[in-house]
């Protein structure tokens, strides 16, 4: 344990360290500093404290429902976005910062360090603090006392194994196949890690200003005039830009590769609006009050223009048309103007095969909206640096190709930007576009000085992006054997206003969804529309977890239909190696192949772990300590797979660069960012394996467009397949390279020597790193480095399977999860402890997204009306199960050091699977998401199957 500081006793009634004496009315001890307490009138704690330096409190919800800005008052945790700060006048306050140091840690800080109790950690310091504060009795149920504190990444098992003072990580600093820590965890355990708005305004060139945005109040509408005068009035108000200050030139607002994945149908301001929430106008002011006050005295007048909400009515003939400046090339091919994207095609003869098969399944399924609700809202700080260059801090997954979009809009060469990110709060794909950079560089260029641009939670639930909502038709037959004779479906996919994402979203759900099953006729129809409601964007499982719904919900119907298992129904069905992969062409795509199989071991899995649990049941039963359930419920068990493949299509390029530093460290250059994914700590292990070391000799620079020539971006779940990949050619090359020299001075052969840590050795000497370094910078001025890239021409797939047991009320339509098994082919697993974490997250999100969580869109206005996070009701402790994990043992021949994804797909099996084992225990099939207990108890009303109705089902045996 580490040394002993101040406040590392427990934290709890009478355990707080002693305030220090009052100099003067009106101060409050904060984190050990005697501060005198004059906020501005009605400010709240949590900015109060930022104010005072105390960055390790969190803005995550605005509203008290998120628990990431916790401090500890006079031992008591509060959230300090509720708590006026004027009231600590005469108290103690600590934050996480308060508790201890990187250098001093607080037991509990120690114990969230050692479990790996975080991803992305941006609700680590606030749930640190809770867990400080707790009594004993408070440890013993935690569904209570972790109720008003929300994780998004880790799916809360590492969470509930700190509290308790588990161990989950490996000693050292080992390289692959080790349970290594993330290299920020001592900062994210004690708030000193950075995120986007933790930036000391010490550090730039000017002061800084604030921006805030007029939002659009309906959903279709001209701007005939915006009133900035009374705006302008508003004291510490500077400017306020409209759309005549900002660039003409339109773009998409989605990051790929290839621009041509995307429609340019946007604008920085527009001067129409075609969702309700649109961005109108941004107020510059001194501060963000000031801002936020110039915002409500801004007048728009509107022309309003007829709007389209309903996704089936948006290509009717009589359909306003919503972007009809688009220019006749790119509206070529499509059916209708609101058509973004569009793809028909067949192979073989679907109809003639359905008439022909044994058994059919025709059903239609509906996916809601979904907020991405990473923690850490969409924010951007930009200036303007005495050389003229232009730098954006942004909480991105893109930073480089944010760069080149602000360019293209601003008329900027390269050189002229720069823009980074530190620590990001979550992504989930949400930050794969460009939502306050643009504007942050407007206001900046047009004032001359840093402003900074951040989001509040009501903001990024209306006006930044959701998934896409789909409606899916699927048709499906199978002969007596049980063979697959068709599999059709028919898409409708909401893409909102915008086009960001719709084509690439529609394309990849029909794609890896229909190719895991083997059928000799396939058909697809799909569209993506636009309509007057909030856009749409990438959402992990980019389409998948939507389609996957649909298909894998219709594989049980037709093995229910012949009288099988799902299970045996699958083995029959799936994709084996050497088998094509179609769904939308005839040939399967030239670079995508099944790079290691193990899709039949996560089945055997799955079956084997539900297996197990129910044998546990009846020994449990047996003993007489089993539950007495009653004769209102009944049980059963649902499966479902998924496949994706481990880069996107057309393109993603990773460029890595590692040098060798003084006392054989190693400088290693990414261009990834770090928002939970657990890249940062992969790419330490994987350069550690090649060279022979550890990670604590691993210095990461990372996520800023000055580090590297290019990298695509971290989504799509590249940051292992395609940056590690770059990265084992760069360890690679150096490795070559130091056994190259080492041989010339020690006058043996390069593969006679080896690399050991501070070593290159032989049999028969050794020469230290250090001395080769010195050598080389003596005779050509740099020290010893390498070079990697890959360009992801070559993608594998990965595999997953999900398994649910389940309990379901037939009286009442409560669902109580039993057990929840998930199976994944990861190929070589890089760090176990944190791909199981990526894994339980997925789950507790997809859990969220099956049961509960929606965007729910007003029908007559198209206004968003989830916007604040106990509406939206994002899953707790008490909601999330705690999930067995499995790995098939595979090693990928395409991934670095045999690795594949497994940041995004286990999210996708897990809604389908939920609802088969929901439709095992009550013969009910439900086909839209959220499948609520009221969806439950309708859908049960309306098949007749309450409780004393026709349907008995499985009774007793959980």
């Amino acid at each position: 344990m580490s040394a002993t500081h101040p406040s590392q006793e427990r934290l709890g009634p009478g355990n707080a360290p002693e305030p220090e004496a009052h100099t003067a009315p009106h101060h409050a001890v904060v984190d050990h500093r005697n501060l005198p307490v004059d906020p501005a009138p009605g400010q709240c704690l949590r900015t109060w404290l930022r104010d005072q330096g105390s960055t390790g409190v969190k803005k995550g919800c605005d509203g008290g429902d998120c628990g990431a800005c916790t401090v500890l008052v006079d031992d008591e945790p509060v959230h300090s976005c509720l708590y006026p700060a004027h009231r600590i006048v005469g108290k103690n306050v600590i934050t996480v910062q308060g508790l201890g140091t990187p250098e001093s840690l607080h037991p509990v800080q120690e114990n969230f360090l050692n479990a790996g109790g975080f991803q992305c950690g941006f609700c680590t310091a606030g749930m640190v603090c809770t867990v400080a504060g707790m009594s004993e009795a408070d440890r013993k149920d935690l569904p209570r006392s972790l109720k008003g504190n929300i994780c998004r990444c880790t799916g809360y098992r590492s969470i509930e194994d700190a509290v308790a003072g588990h161990t989950n990580l490996d000693p050292g600093h080992q390289g692959v196949g080790s349970s290594t820590g993330a290299l920020a965890g001592p900062g994210v355990v004690t708030g000193t890690a950075r995120y986007t708005m933790d930036l000391d305004t010490g550090e730039l060139p000017s002061p800084m200003l604030y921006g805030a945005l007029v939002h659009s109040d309906r959903a279709h509408a001209r701007i005939l005039a915006i009133d900035t005068e009374e705006a302008l009035r508003e004291p510490g108000v500077v400017k306020v830009l409209t759309h005549r200050e900002a660039p003409m030139r339109r773009f998409s607002t989605a990051q790929h590769e290839l621009l041509a994945d995307d429609p340019a149908d946007t604008r920085v301001l527009d001067d129409v609006v075609r969702y309700y929430g649109q961005r109108v106008a941004v107020v510059i002011a001194e501060s963000q009050r000031a801002a936020e006050r110039g915002v409500a005295r801004v007048t728009v007048t509107y022309e309003d223009l007829p709007a389209v909400f309903d996704v089936e009515r948006a290509d009717a003939p009589d359909a306003p048309v919503i972007h009809p400046e688009d220019p006749p090339e790119a509206t070529a091919g499509r059916s209708h103007p609101n058509v973004v994207a569009e793809v028909h095609h067949e192979i073989g003869d679907v109809d003639r095969a359905l008439a022909e098969s044994f058994v059919t399944s025709e059903e239609t399924f509906h996916t809601q909206r979904l907020s991405h609700m990473a923690l850490e809202t969409h924010g951007c700080i930009a200036w303007q640096e005495p050389d003229g260059r232009y730098v954006l801090r942004t909480s991105t997954q893109v930073p480089f190709l944010v760069r080149r979009t602000l360019g293209q809009l601003f008329d900027l060469p390269r050189d002229r930007l720069r823009v980074y990110c530190e620590r990001v709060g979550g992504g989930f794909g949400g930050k794969q576009e460009v939502l306050c950079e643009d504007i942050a560089l407007l206001a900046t260029m047009a004032t001359g000085r840093p402003v900074r641009i951040e989001l509040s939670r009501k903001e990024t639930f209306t006006a930044t992006t959701v998934r896409h909502p789909f409606r899916m038709t699927v048709r499906a037959g199978a002969d007596r054997d049980g063979k697959l004779t068709a599999l059709a479906v028919d898409v409708r996919a909401n893409t909102g206003a915008y086009g960001n994402h719709g084509p690439g979203v529609l394309f990849h759900g029909v794609g890896e969804s229909i190719a895991v099953y083997n059928a000799p006729n396939k058909r697809v129809d799909g569209l993506s529309l636009y309509t007057n409601t909030i856009p749409s964007g990438a959402f992990r499982g980019y389409g998948l977890s939507q389609m996957i719904f649909a298909v894998e919900s219709t594989m049980s119907a037709l093995a229910a239909k012949l009288g099988v298992s799902e299970l045996s129904f699958r083995h029959n069905n799936i994709i084996r190696p050497g088998d094509p992969m179609l769904s939308v062409e005839d040939e399967p795509e030239e670079d995508l192949v099944i790079g290691s199989y193990g899709l039949d071991q996560c089945l055997r899995l799955t079956e084997d772990a539900l297996r197990r649990g129910q044998q546990r049941w009846r020994e449990k039963e047996a003993a007489g300590g089993a539950e007495d359930w009653g004769d209102e419920w009944r049980f059963g068990d649902g499966h479902a797979v998924a496949m994706i493949a481990t880069a996107p299509p057309r393109g993603h390029i990773a460029h890595v660069e590692i040098e060798l530093g003084p006392a054989a460290t190693y400088r290693l250059k990414v261009g990834t960012a770090e928002f939970g994914n657990g890249t940062s700590t992969v790419h330490a292990q994987l350069a550690a394996s090649r060279l022979n070391t550890t990670t604590d000799r691993i210095r990461l620079v990372q996520s800023d467009s000055d580090v590297v020539e290019h990298d695509t971006g971290a989504f799509g779940s590249t940051g292992t397949t395609i940056a590690g990949r770059a990265n084992d050619h760069a360890t690679k090359r150096l490795v070559g390279d130091l056994r190259s020299m080492a041989a010339a001075h020690l006058g043996v052969a390069p593969e006679a020597v080896a690399i050991r840590g501070d070593e290159a050795v032989t049999d028969g000497g050794s020469v230290a790193l250090d001395r080769l370094r010195d050598a080389c910078i003596e005779r050509t001025g740099k020290p010893p480095a390498a070079h990697g890239y890959w360009d992801g021409s070559e993608r594998s797939v990965a595999f997953n399977v999900h398994a649910f047991r389940v309990a379901v009320n037939m009286a009442t339509g409560e669902l109580r999860i039993l057990q929840s098994v998930h199976a994944a082919d990861a190929g070589v697993v890089m760090n176990p402890h944190q791909c199981r974490g990526q894994i339980e997250g997925g789950v507790a999100q997809a859990i969220g997204a099956a049961l509960y969580e929606q965007v729910i869109v007003d029908e007559n206005t198209g206004k968003a009306v989830t916007d604040i996070v106990r509406q939206y009701k994002a899953p707790n402790f008490a909601d999330v199960p705690r999930t067995e994990v499995y790995f098939a043992k595979t090693s990928d021949e395409l991934g670095p050091q045999g690795a594949k994804s497994m940041s995004e797909s286990p999210f996708n099996p897990v809604a389908p699977a939920l609802a088969n084992a929901i439709h095992a225990a009550t013969g009910v099939r439900l086909t839209r998401t959220p499948m609520t207990r009221d969806a439950i108890h309708a859908a049960l009303a309306e098949a007749g199957r309450l409780l004393g109705g026709t349907y008995a089902g499985e009774a007793g045996t959980p």
